[in-house]
């Protein structure tokens, strides 16, 4: 079967893939090297892939925790957790910044020329402290932002007063049995079983290109995980326990309408329907990497897939997942 599974995905150098229908593993393999100049190394359902924007719904659960323990609210504004904040922090709530309508400007669009040394959390702060003005009316509308979620994990840790990624290890990862997956933190901690990044070069199939100067940001993207660690997760968030059922019900709530077809938006989680079936969702690109995670509750289902490698476009990323999550779940439309 993994010979099959190989040809619905985009070329890639190393892969892993794994399949969940009423709470039963189906599929769960890796293949491929982890990186291109050690091809000894391979892929294995242990390697971690940086899951790049997969890893909000992470970031979500941790805020959410917070708010279970009466450490931090949902109407609490940025003005009430950052000092010397630009004056319209103080229409942007933290229920905002978990729904991707809080106007934030994206920092990326700011971070100064020749920048070559990656940025920290407290540099996109400082970018976004420099801003007067939102992009739009806080709650008026949805427009994605790296930016929101980057100061979502200092509002954890400063809620906490605990460093973020030690909250995740301890609250979030360990709860769940995720023993190796990590909010990687350069000389802090370490990644086992590290996948990196590739990208198609010219004359050359694939060069490895792990890293960008944004890659040391945190909260929308920093995580680390496996095949193994996922499963338990995705079994973790079938049964709710970590968080209450309010919070758990919140985090899949669609919220807010996005501009990305039929899909609404919950707490680091994409709501919408599929093959007449309810889909909680998220995806993650960065440089070198391209993630799925979908999960169908009502079936106790869920589809993952970690390729080191990016640059794929947006149209054919969902045309391979598509063909991934029909091939196990829906077997009778993969033709279409």
């Amino acid at each position: 079967m993994t010979d099959e599974v190989k040809q619905l995905l985009p070329p890639h150098v190393g892969a892993a893939v794994i399949a969940i229908d009423q709470e039963e593993t189906i599929f769960k393999q890796a293949w491929g090297p982890r990186r291109i100049d050690q091809p000894e190394l391979l892929c294995t359902p242990a390697t971690n892939f940086r899951l790049a924007s997969v890893s909000k719904h992470f970031t979500a659960t941790a805020v959410m925790l917070l708010v279970d323990r009466g450490q931090l609210a949902l109407d609490d504004t940025l003005a009430n957790v950052f000092a010397d904040c630009p004056d319209y922090w103080q229409s942007i709530t933290v229920r905002h910044v978990l729904t991707h309508t809080s106007g934030l400007p994206d920092y990326e669009d700011h971070i100064p020329a020749g920048t070559t040394l990656q940025l920290s959390d407290l540099n996109v702060l400082a970018i976004l402290r420099d801003t007067t003005e939102p992009l739009f009316t806080p709650g008026s509308k949805f427009a994605y932002s790296n930016s929101g979620y980057v100061l979502l994990g200092l509002v954890v840790e400063i809620a906490s007063g605990r460093p973020f990624h030690e909250f995740l290890r301890t609250e979030v990862f360990a709860p769940a049995g995720m023993e190796r997956s990590v909010m990687y933190v350069t000389g802090v901690n370490s990644i086992a079983e590290r996948a990196f990044g590739h990208l198609a070069a010219d004359g050359d199939p694939w060069q490895l290109a792990d890293q960008s100067v944004t890659s040391a940001v945190r909260g929308d993207g920093g995580v680390y995980s496996s095949l193994n660690d996922l499963e338990k997760w995705i079994a973790a968030v079938q049964h709710p326990g970590l968080l209450s059922e309010t919070s758990w019900q919140a985090m899949t709530t669609p919220h807010v309408k996005t501009d990305r077809g039929d899909a609404w938006y919950g707490y680091g989680w994409f709501v919408d329907e599929y093959r007449g079936e309810q889909r909680y969702f998220h995806a993650g690109d960065t440089r070198g990497f391209t993630l799925m995670l979908q999960r169908f509750p009502e079936r106790r289902a869920a589809v993952a897939i970690l390729l080191n490698r990016g640059d794929i476009d947006a149209a054919d990323e969902d045309k391979y997942v598509r063909q991934i999550v029909d091939h196990f779940l829906f077997p009778a439309n993969g033709d279409e």
